[in-house]
């Protein structure tokens, strides 16, 4: 008799899989046993078979994929939760269907109903930026506060800034900027800090709209076999994740960072409760170094190629990030600050080398998201430093279509460079920055492969010597994603004893053509041993 069918009652199995396990000891096996929550046993399927009784539900996957359950270390889950149902810009092509679209979705709102996210590119319909004036005939009884995809930069409509109090004499802010016209109006356009001036007057979501937009949000992703994610969020996110587990509701794992500038609160939250449990986790502080590159204010150690005058911006200075980065590894916490341009990246790669060598060895698992544009100088410093750098493959293929104007060839060689990243021995976590793109890892895998631009303009892949291989992209969906949280003792691989996290893929993604990868399906998700998304019927 099996040693486990002695201790385990075995709740659910999949035979006939290919199991990509994660697992340097064991990396490929045929069948999975679950007991409960966890995993009990992985081998071949005349194994796993003899070990399910008659009361486990057996899973015949018919040869498809099953991987550790994806992470994505990059989310603004709520936000992504509420963009599901608001307007959808993202793929507009010109100012006239942009136009139209809002103008379409204003009809459906009673008067004074706020219009939020939007997710606008204007790299669609050749860069000019939009304007109040774009929309202010095709909304008049609804404000209108949209972001660009990036999330660094928004547009008000006239009732925004009347609703916000903004004129004219508006003044700008450090680490922001207003776009105004030749008169000195304000166009509608915000950027980074200066967003500050009209969100105030956005009115805050009942609890209702968010528990909501956070049932939709783990449906979404439960459906792109993402079984966890990293929350870079708010305290009011925060609550909403533990009314969710205390009402017993939640389908997706949640690592829920808060804002840096706050560490005093979160040390004080862990002091008093700890970091939480396997379904929500506390210990992450997010913070900013930078914007973006599509909006111009990620900082760069040169000029913009296309705006010669231009560095970008810092949104906070370099002093307060060392001291809040310092008194939060002092207390124990994980500092992750998001960082886009080579001068954001090594002004935060100082501050880490420089707190690790005042506060001591410990295992603090710094991290920098994005991580986008890296001087090559800067590249081995996230393995030598053990600095995370938490990617975002998606990004690679969207930005790649432009960031060449923006910053030139040669610095773009720089851009997303996963494989020397991964060469440096740093620890590379992926994700989506969802809302700011799709929360789709078969997508995310595509993207390192193949590095093939979603204008379909570069086949052979956009800076195509930084392209990885397809289980270096697992590893950074699943294992690296749980070590990037501290959690890499329970999940991220396939083996005895981890939490019953499970993807099922219709293909193998290791034996079928790269460019095809995001033809894949997600078949099933499984979450602490529990089917929370399925393609096909039982």
């Amino acid at each position: 008799m099996h040693p486990l069918a002695q201790t385990a009652v075995i709740s659910l199995a999949i035979v006939n899989a290919r199991v990509w396990t994660g697992d340097a000891r064991r990396p490929w096996a045929d069948a999975v046993a679950v007991d409960g929550v966890h995993i009990a046993a992985v081998g071949s399927s005349a194994e796993i078979r003899k070990l399910a009784g008659a009361k486990a539900r057996v899973i015949d996957a018919h040869g498809a994929m099953v991987v550790p359950g994806f992470t994505d270390a990059h989310v603004h889950f709520i936000d992504g939760g509420f963009a599901l149902g608001s307007v959808k810009l993202r793929d507009a092509k010109t100012k006239a269907e942009f136009i139209q679209r809002i103008g379409d979705y204003a009809k459906t709102l009673p008067t004074g109903a706020w219009i939020l996210n939007g997710d606008w590119d204007h790299e669609n319909w050749g860069g000019e930026l939009p304007t109040r004036q774009w929309i202010d005939s095709v909304t008049p009884n609804n404000p209108v506060w949209i972001n660009r995809l990036d999330g660094h930069m928004h547009l008000a409509n006239s009732a925004a800034l009347k609703a916000a109090g903004v004129t004219r004499a508006v003044k700008d802010v450090e680490g922001g900027t207003i776009v105004r016209d030749a008169a000195g109006e304000p166009t509608g356009i915000f950027k980074d800090n200066a967003t500050s001036a009209v969100w105030r007057a956005v009115p805050e979501p009942s609890d209702v709209l968010t528990d909501r937009a956070l049932r939709a949000a783990m449906s979404y992703v439960n459906a792109q076999g993402v079984t966890a994610v990293h929350n870079m969020g708010t305290w009011g996110d925060l609550a909403a994740f533990e009314r969710a587990h205390k009402a017993g509701v939640l389908t997706t794992r949640i690592y829920a960072a808060v804002p840096l500038w706050g560490w005093k609160r979160l040390a004080d939250t862990v002091q008093a409760r700890g970091h939480g449990d396997e379904w929500v986790r506390i210990g992450g502080l997010k913070g900013f170094v930078d914007g973006s590159i599509g909006s111009h204010t990620a900082a760069m150690l040169e000029p913009f190629t296309d705006a010669p005058n231009d560095r970008g911006l810092m949104v906070n200075t370099p002093e307060n990030l060392y001291a809040w980065t310092s008194a939060a590894d002092k207390a124990g916490l994980q500092v992750i600050v998001h960082a886009i341009g080579d001068r954001a990246i090594r002004t935060q790669l100082d501050i880490f080398e420089r707190v690790a060598k005042e506060n001591g060895p410990r295992d603090r698992r710094f991290r920098i998201e994005h991580a986008q544009h890296i001087a090559p100088a800067d590249m081995p410093r996230f393995g030598a430093l053990g600095v995370i750098p938490s990617m975002q493959p998606y990004h690679a293929i969207d930005d790649g279509r432009w960031v060449d104007k923006v910053i030139g060839p040669e610095r773009a060689k720089g851009t997303y460079a996963f494989k020397s990243l991964i060469d440096s021995k740093a620890k590379v976590a992926f994700g989506s920055d969802w809302f700011v793109a799709p929360p789709t890892p078969l997508m995310g895998i595509y993207a390192a492969v193949t590095r093939r631009t979603l204008d379909e303009k570069r086949p052979g892949g956009w800076v195509p010597e930084q392209k990885i291989t397809v289980e270096d992209a697992l590893r950074a969906y699943t294992t690296g994603g749980a070590y990037a949280g501290f959690t890499d003792d329970t999940r991220g691989v396939i083996k005895k004893g981890m939490l019953a996290d499970l993807t099922m893929i219709d293909k193998d993604l290791t034996k079928i053509a790269p460019e095809t990868i995001r033809d894949a399906k997600i078949v099933r998700t499984i979450v602490g041993g529990k089917v929370v998304y399925e393609a096909i019927a039982p």
